[in-house]
């Protein structure tokens, strides 16, 4: 895993050296083994790279060129299936001069061109420039692992795996896109391609980009499907078939020439996937894990419970409060992006035990939710259709108070306000959005404490349409489980959850995760299961449960889900004494402060602020509320986006 950054001219002016060395640097830790610049011949063309090296320690420098020079490429991530293409390429008569995946991806493109990347299983972020075609290719891998930003300036295209080292570029500003900040303030994440800065985008997940003759074109290869398969498949079948997938994706992901450690939540998606790195590799897997001091959050019985059966050696992180509050600026920072929980936090510090015990490579188990029904927001969205063809029910709103017990608020509420919280009226279950717009209102709330002239900026532009207008074709004809799962899969795993919580907190400390849940041919497969396979009635996850059978212990299995969080507005504030944990927290939300960016409105975010430290925040609205402008705030003075604008 690695840094990329690269800068295509324009206007006949030549790339600087300092210049792709300083964007370079910025991101320095995603690859702190060895950096590597490269100028094309007539000096309009750069690329820089900063290694993190594990397959290949010798000799998988980059910039990499292919026999004769006249192609380069920058990349970051992995192929998986690099041996298995290696063979066939030299089984075709072609030669190579190292062993890595990244020549495995010239090679591959010289023969196959733009589709190359259909044939590779892995986790990718590449440019590849071509002086032949005076052509730039770059793609990005199906699921949105990796990162790829870039900006299109009238005198040059300037990309890197993060913002930070596209604004190094003098022609990119730090300006803030208010629609983005909308979209993130519904969402959670912005809609590619936008980010948090207006001159920075994002290429999407499953998409690649050309550039040549001054003109872009992006394009998807491959996309989300979540039609059910013609053929019946009984579940028996399917288990198996499903375990099948995923031992061989653990074992692609187990290829590396230093250790693979895994992380071990508790639950059933990094149980069974410790579990079968174990099989695989036939030896006792390091596993890591976070756990908490305030117990509504904890699940260390159950890490150790799972370590146990599976004998791994494992290690713990404990993780307080104060830990959350010393180290959110630096995760703000390298998430690039306004965050409205503190969950990326015991995370960021868990990637630097794993650093710090010497290993560069994890396996997860992200995306087992998303393409095999396993989240609550998809067992809600079925008992809100239950209850919204009998909307007069007394009975049918009970099922949610079972579903949220980590919940009392919610829980202790009337259910004529269920009713109107959850979304339950005709209108609502004609929308498209209907599994997610509680999620998303309830999230909204917190776009009450934007400023007069952000909220007049932002009338402009309508997130719902915005994301109306992405949506498939395909859509409307999957069932309420597929549509609700694309919603999840196609915005918040590759825009929150293997951003923030993923590569941005592990890449921080230079440790790479691996996600066998994520191999495109286990989500395809999933996707396309029937959803009474996936969500037997409300058993999440049921044929990913008959697949572990045999693999992880039963309590395991049988446990409900936990979904992983932690400490919100309280890591930030000390109630007992009345003040912030740390000075940061105030400045940032004090007065002058908040006029400064003008983002918010500064008397409202007093108001919040002064609730805080009284110890008088409510439920999940007003923590994000909270936490969003607190990290918002972070975010623009550490990138000095004073001014702002919206595209």
């Amino acid at each position: 895993m690695c840094g990329i950054a690269g800068i295509v001219s324009f206007a006949g002016d030549s790339v600087r050296r300092e210049q792709l060395e300083r964007m370079i640097a910025t991101i320095r830790y995603r690859g702190p083994d060895e950096t590597g610049v490269h100028l094309d011949s007539d000096g309009s063309v750069g690329l820089a790279h900063a290694r993190l090296s594990i397959i290949d320690l010798a000799s998988g420098r980059q910039p990499m060129a292919n026999a004769d020079g006249s192609i380069r490429i920058t990349f970051n991530g992995e192929i998986f299936n690099y041996l298995e293409l290696r063979a066939e390429l030299m089984r075709q008569g072609r030669k190579f001069a190292t062993q890595s995946d990244t020549e495995v991806v010239l090679q591959m493109y010289e023969v196959y061109g733009d589709d190359c990347v259909d044939r590779f299983n892995g986790d990718w972020a590449f440019a590849i420039w071509d002086s032949h075609q005076r052509k730039l290719f770059a793609s990005r891998d199906r699921a949105g692992v990796r990162p790829f930003f870039y900006a299109d300036t009238p005198k040059a295209f300037v990309f890197a795996s993060e913002a930070k080292a596209v604004l190094c570029h003098p022609a990119v500003a730090a300006t803030v896109d208010l629609d983005a900040l909308d979209q993130i303030f519904t969402f959670w994440c912005p809609l590619p391609p936008r980010t948090f800065f207006s001159n920075v985008r994002q290429l999407p997940p499953a998409h690649s980009l050309v550039l040549q003759d001054g003109r872009m074109r992006i394009w998807p290869y491959w996309q989300h499907d979540f039609a059910t398969a013609e053929e019946v498949v009984s579940e028996v079948d399917a288990a198996a078939r499903l375990e099948h997938l995923l031992a061989d994706a653990t074992r692609l992901r187990l290829r590396s020439d230093v250790p693979v450690g895994a992380y071990l939540s508790g639950g059933l998606d990094s149980s069974l996937v410790t579990a079968l790195a174990q099989r695989c590799s036939g030896g006792r897997v390091r596993t890591f894990s976070v756990a908490f001091e305030d117990a509504e959050f904890d699940e260390s019985n159950y890490q150790q419970e799972v370590a146990a059966s599976l004998s791994t050696a494992h290690e713990t992180l404990r993780c307080s409060k104060a830990d959350i509050c010393r180290v959110f600026p630096d995760v703000v920072r390298h998430a690039e992006q306004p965050l409205l929980r503190t969950a990326p936090a015991p995370l960021y510090l868990l990637s630097a035990l794993v650093r710090g015990a010497s290993y560069k490579v994890v396996l997860t188990g992200e995306g087992a939710d998303e393409f095999l029904g396993g989240y609550d927001i998809f067992k809600e969205a079925k008992i809100r259709r239950f209850w919204g063809r009998q909307s007069a029910s007394n009975w049918r709103p009970l099922l949610l108070r079972r579903l949220y017990p980590y919940l009392p608020h919610l829980r202790a509420q009337s259910d004529s306000y269920r009713g109107s919280f959850f979304r339950v009226s005709t209108n609502d279950l004609a929308s498209p959005f209907f599994s997610h717009l509680p999620r998303w209102e309830l999230t909204s709330r917190a776009k009450a404490f934007f400023s007069d002239d952000v909220r007049a900026q932002q009338a402009r532009g309508d997130s719902y349409h915005e994301l109306a207008t992405c949506l498939p074709s395909s859509f409307k004809s999957w069932s309420e489980l597929g549509r609700a799962q694309y919603l999840e899969a196609s915005m918040l795993l590759p825009g929150y959850i293997l951003s923030s919580q993923g590569d941005r907190v592990a890449m921080a400390h230079s440790v790479e995760g691996r996600f066998p849940f994520l191999d495109h041919r286990v989500i395809e497969f999933g996707s396309r299961l029937p959803a009474s396979l996936k969500m037997k009635v409300l058993n999440e996850k049921y044929i990913l449960k008959r697949a572990a059978t045999h693999l992880v212990p039963e309590s395991v299995r049988r446990r409900p889900k936990q979904p992983y969080r932690a400490p919100d507005a309280a890591s930030f504030i000390d109630v007992q004494r009345g003040q912030a944990r740390a000075e940061y927290v105030a400045e940032a939300l004090s007065p002058v402060s908040v006029r400064q960016t003008g983002l918010f409105d500064p008397l409202a975010v007093s108001m919040l602020y002064q609730k805080a430290l009284r110890g008088r925040l409510i439920g999940a609205a007003d923590n994000m509320a909270f936490v969003g402008i607190l990290s918002t705030q972070l975010l623009a003075r550490q990138f000095n986006c004073v001014s702002t604008g919206a595209v």
